[in-house]
């Protein structure tokens, strides 16, 4: 299972192909789909975790079976910037010494005008954690399916490559 904290229109884009500009940030939805990467099949279950926020709890489920964590925050928004990363300790005091990979992802890089994150923001901050790092557009269906197929592939790595008959992958 992977974990999604932070933008559900990311989430739908992958899943469903579309963008939804509005949606209930309070509902906690799970998702599976089907992903190919180079050549290996892979069933994900993708859970899209309700409006979490700097004083959110992490229940203990957050870290049971899971494969990976996308951290998403919008690059127009400052608060959102700061709550990814209160976010992130949080994740650490959950899941503790384990090595789960995680993602950093800037989203709404589409909004030049409204820009408050650089990109050279984000990196830092992800280089700080040991974590992989790209900006998307949930707007844009080939940047949401590269934030995943490059989650699968950090996973893969940290797993020590490809297993023969792996297919299954928990995202949150």
């Amino acid at each position: 299972m992977w974990r999604i904290l932070g933008k559900s229109s990311l989430t739908i884009q992958f899943v469903e192909g579309q963008f939804v500009d509005s949606y209930d940030p309070t509902i906690e939805n799970t998702f599976t789909k089907m992903i190919t990467i180079n050549g290996q099949e892979y069933h994900l279950q993708l859970v899209d975790t309700a409006g979490q926020d700097e004083y959110s709890i992490f229940p203990q489920t957050y870290s049971i079976d899971i494969n990976g964590y996308i951290l998403v925050y919008s690059v127009t928004s400052n608060k959102s910037f700061e709550v990814v990363q209160v976010i992130h300790e949080k994740l650490l005091d959950m899941v503790g010494k384990v090595q789960v990979p995680i993602m950093l992802v800037g989203n709404k890089n589409d909004l030049h005008m409204e820009r408050v994150i650089s990109c050279e923001e984000g990196k830092a901050l992800a280089e700080s954690w040991n974590a992989a790092f790209m900006e998307s557009s949930a707007k844009e269906n080939q940047t949401a399916v590269e934030v995943f197929r490059r989650m699968i592939l950090e996973a893969e790595k940290m797993d020590g490559g490809v297993q023969p008959g792996k297919t299954s992958c928990s995202m949150m």
